[in-house]
């Protein structure tokens, strides 16, 4: 098991991406400490063996909080995953500023105080890997999105500067870029995608979220989940500072 004696933070584990990368984890022999806002987190966690940490990060002060905890209760952060994420569609200037304020923070500033957190632990025992999960709209733009891909170019510019600033530790920083996959957070994009861009939501699929693929299909996480392992194994070492997009060609146009 490539992962055993080594622990792995897992944020937003509770389902999407982040079940499907805390499960294979654990297959690997890490043990994992998922966090999510919601409670159902747990019922993972529970499933896996691991621990679970209750946490909403969309406060500066959340985030902190998170850090400090999974220290505490862990021990040791050899491996953190910036996983959590929301989505929200609207023009630019019908775009609450709170709410623009509050993307920004659970997918950009957390991930900063997280790495923060785990970094000097890392550091010290020579060997750290962090992965945080982008996403195509971390490489391009897409209209009604500014928050998401704000938060998300944001990610891949931080991981870049991460990598360049802990190569010498033996931390290694790199960010997956997914396409669209077959997640909640993407199924709950159909209708406002259709109501946005006022097309039915049927059209929504092959239109908008497969329409530039070269593959016709979603992602599924456990794609994303067997990259995530791999990138934490000794086999990816010299991988750092990389923004891997797995997107069925999305973005290859």
């Amino acid at each position: 098991m490539r992962m055993k004696g080594r622990t792995a933070l897992v944020t937003g584990g509770g389902g999407g991406f982040g079940r499907a990368i805390s499960r294979a984890f654990a297959d690997e022999g890490a043990h994992v400490v998922l966090t999510d806002v919601r409670e159902s987190g747990r019922d993972v966690a529970d499933e896996l063996g691991g621990a679970f940490i209750q946490a909403d990060v969309s406060s500066i002060e959340g985030a902190r909080e998170l850090g400090r905890r999974a220290l505490e209760e862990a021990g040791r952060v050899d491996v953190l995953v910036n996983n959590a994420g929301l989505q929200r569609i609207d023009p630019i200037d019908q775009f609450p500023d709170d709410e623009w304020a509050r993307l920004v923070q659970v997918m950009l500033i957390a991930p900063f105080q997280l790495t923060k957190a785990a970094l000097p632990g890392m550091k010290e025992r020579g060997w750290g890997r962090i992965i945080n999960l982008s996403s195509i709209h971390g490489l391009v733009a897409s209209p009604y999105k500014s928050a998401y891909v704000s938060a998300k170019h944001g990610l891949v510019g931080m991981t870049k500067t991460v990598a360049l600033e802990v190569g010498e530790y033996g931390v290694t920083v790199n960010a997956i870029c997914p396409g669209y996959s077959n997640t909640p957070l993407v199924r709950a994009q159909i209708a406002d995608q259709s109501r946005t861009l006022g097309i039915p939501e049927s059209d929504v699929m092959e239109k908008v979220m497969l329409g530039p693929a070269a593959i016709k299909h979603l992602v599924e996480p456990e794609e994303i989940a067997q990259t995530a392992v791999f990138l934490a194994s000794d086999a990816a070492r010299s991988i750092t500072g990389a923004a891997i997009a797995i997107d069925a060609g999305w973005t290859a146009r």
